[in-house]
């Protein structure tokens, strides 16, 4: 169970939540980048790699029995600051597309580089299952 902490002078964010309180099964997932379960990356963009690490963080979760909906942080380490924003609408659907209308609390940090060679995001996730 959780549940959002919005405090009410507060403007709503949009696509994440400013707090997540929870109880139950902690997991926690390793920084996932944008490669196959080859570990080869899927392509050199930063959408598609977003898509490749959130599939990766779905797939990780599976294995305790725990969905998208169990997520409560995400933070995201990008190379490029100024390509995340202008991908904001096709991340969005990225986003929508494999974890759904769930937003938990979010950071979007930018990095120098990944250690991955080619890598341009990085993604953590932490997930709380009643």
């Amino acid at each position: 169970m959780h549940r959002v902490l919005q405090p009410e002078q507060w403007p709503r964010p949009r696509g994440y939540a400013n707090g997540v309180s929870a109880t139950g099964r902690t997991i926690f997932v390793a920084g996932q980048i944008g490669w196959d379960a080859q570990q080869q990356l899927v392509g050199s963009d930063l959408v598609s790699q977003a898509r490749q690490a959130l599939c990766n963080i779905v797939a990780v979760l599976a294995e305790d029995n725990a969905r998208p909906e169990h997520l409560v942080r995400l933070t995201w380490y990008v190379t490029d600051r100024t390509m995340y924003l202008s991908a904001a609408r096709e991340l969005g659907e990225v986003y929508r597309e494999v974890l759904g209308r769930h937003f938990p609390a979010m950071s979007a940090v930018e990095v120098s580089a990944l250690m991955e060679a080619g890598a341009v995001i990085e993604i953590e996730a932490t997930a709380v299952v009643p």
